[in-house]
């Protein structure tokens, strides 16, 4: 009979700093895998204390905690497999972002994450100190190499590992999605096959941690980079995989091959979980938003009623006098269609209290956006008031697009704890919309069908806060400025490079200009969920006050 071995692997969803709950997950995974005739158990990259943790683990407090909680941890794991889960480990010689491995009641391995990451979100060398490049440790008749995530993407850990007698390698991670990220860690993972000629077991976590949000999307790849087991992307999964021995070593057998879904339906996923896990992870049930009629607020709250239930989105018409009778109809058959409560609050008698009271100021001048932003500030007011009073968060609804070049009111349309669209250009907010009106799949708790009512998605887009106005007034067609945002901020492209892909100078220029000038108000604007290599925060971190312009 061939010599076989049974490890689960647990696709969890880990909350940063919840010590207890998160352990509570892992001993019940553990007892899964128990039942199962597991030799081994095993949870994603520093899964005890969440990820990412950031400056929280350089406090020795929160250190001392959760190693206390791994230890406790540990004397539950008894007669039965090995689990393996990462937390940090701190010693006389460093601060470690750590893999344990606990058996019969005790720590019997720490495998010390050895290359740092500090590129996109990432900043682990100002966090850890790098590791030594851990040995194989042995459970049962099995000899396991673990790379800790950043260590997969480089040969000499996993070679080193090889060399060393590692039969299979299982590599924990705490990974964040952005679009397309599959492909990029497929490609990685099967150089580390070919080159080792190990099986490889990817193992990721799933949740949203204020703006990142990992995706799981966990895999095991044969030699050859043939693939044997994969797990739905944004899915809590336990389940197990079974490696035999044969006459070329250990192979994983074939197991579970979830649907990996489109682009599309990951990026909208990721918006809804990521809204999710901001709320509940932060204590709230409810949501408030303003529904103006157009279709950046129809998504967010398609989004919100898919992430809470509609039950739990109260949206807010909030008129003025240049509020057209279609976005007053087109913001109720919206909420109709969701099934979500729909309040109107009139601003104005708030617009001429203040409009009044700054009268003797401002007497003598011409209406301007001064006059457009009392009306959107109004709007952050009563929504505020709203949010406050009943203990719903606000959302706030403005696209990359428009948070890009300034084209939002501090205070005012920015007012809000969360912004699902904030990594979102406005061409694919109304792409997302027609895929939603589409599509319905059992993770969304909104009703199927038409939600967003398709006149919303065709109409110009208007900010409505003077006669006539329409976005294109003050903006290029979103076509154009999301083709030109795209090379200035995903792709880091010159001017003289946009040119001479077709654009016109002078507008390259102007965008330019309003991307660089508006980095004050993105400082101060709510988190929103992480879609790209680009989003604004942590992946790109430009000064606020800033002279240069591109000479080109």
């Amino acid at each position: 009979m061939a010599e076989t071995f049974r490890l689960t692997l647990a696709q969890l969803n880990a909350t940063a700093g919840a010590f207890g709950a998160n352990a509570d997950k892992a001993l019940a995974a553990w007892q899964e895998g128990k039942r199962a005739g597991a030799q081994m158990v095993a949870l994603p990259e520093m899964f005890l204390t969440g990820y990412q943790t950031q400056d929280l683990v350089l406090k020795p407090a929160f250190v001392r905690d959760a190693m206390a909680a791994m230890e406790a941890l540990a004397a539950k794991i008894t007669d039965g497999p090995a689990l393996g889960i990462g937390g940090p480990y701190w010693d006389e010689s460093g601060q470690y972002n750590a893999y344990w491995i606990l058996q019969e009641g005790k720590v019997v391995a720490r495998l010390l994450k050895h290359h740092l990451p500090y590129e996109d979100v990432f900043d682990e060398m100002r966090l850890f100190d790098s590791g030594p490049i851990s040995g194989p440790y042995r459970i049962g008749p099995l000899r396991i190499g673990t790379p800790v995530c950043e260590d997969a993407w480089h040969p000499d850990v996993a070679e080193t590992l090889a060399e060393t007698g590692a039969e299979i390698l299982l590599v924990p991670n705490g990974s964040p999605y952005r679009r397309r990220k599959l492909d990029l860690r497929m490609n990685v993972t099967v150089a580390r096959v070919v080159e080792t000629g190990l099986p490889l077991v990817y193992l990721n976590m799933v949740g949203g941690q204020d703006d990142q949000l990992f995706d799981g999307s966990s895999f095991v790849l044969n030699p050859h980079g043939e693939m044997a087991v994969h797990f739905a992307p944004f899915d809590e999964v336990i389940d197990h995989v079974d490696f035999e021995r044969g006459p070329e070593g250990w192979r994983a057998l074939p197991g579970r091959k979830d649907a990996q879904p489109d682009d599309w339906e990951q990026d909208y996923r990721a918006m809804v979980m990521g809204l999710h896990d901001y709320l509940a992870k932060s204590g709230f049930k409810k949501v408030v938003l303003g529904l103006s009629g157009g279709i950046d607020s129809a998504l967010v709250a398609t989004i919100a009623a898919d992430a809470m239930g509609p039950e739990n989105v109260h949206c807010v018409m909030l008129p003025s006098r240049f509020t057209s009778r279609g976005s007053l109809d087109d913001a109720a058959d919206a909420a109709r269609r969701l099934g979500c409560r729909l309040d109107t609050v009139s601003i104005e008698e708030s617009r001429h209290a203040v409009e009044g009271a700054l009268a003797h100021l401002m007497e003598g001048t011409e209406p301007d956006v001064t006059e457009e932003n009392i009306q959107s500030r109004l709007r952050g007011v009563m929504l505020m008031a709203i949010s406050n009073k009943f203990g719903a968060m606000l959302l706030t609804t403005g696209n990359k697009s428009e948070v890009a070049v300034g084209y939002c009111t501090i205070y005012g349309d920015m007012a809000g704890g969360y912004n699902p669209l904030k990594d979102l250009y406005k061409t694919r907010v109304f792409e997302t919309c027609r895929w939603r009106n589409a599509n319905h799949r059992p993770w969304m708790k909104g009703p199927e069908g038409e939600v967003v009512p398709p006149q919303i998605i065709t109409k110009p887009p208007s900010a409505e806060l003077r006669e006539n106005q329409k976005d294109q007034d003050s903006l290029p067609p979103y076509e154009v400025l999301d083709a030109i945002l795209e090379r200035l901020v995903e792709e880091d492209q010159s001017v003289e490079e946009i040119v001479a892909a077709g654009f016109d100078r002078a507008t390259v220029k102007r965008i330019e200009h309003l991307l660089y000038i508006s980095e004050w108000k993105r400082f101060q604007s709510a988190p929103g969920p992480r879609l790209t290599t680009r989003a604004f925060w942590l992946d790109r971190r430009y000064p606020m006050v800033n002279r240069w312009r591109d000479p080109s």
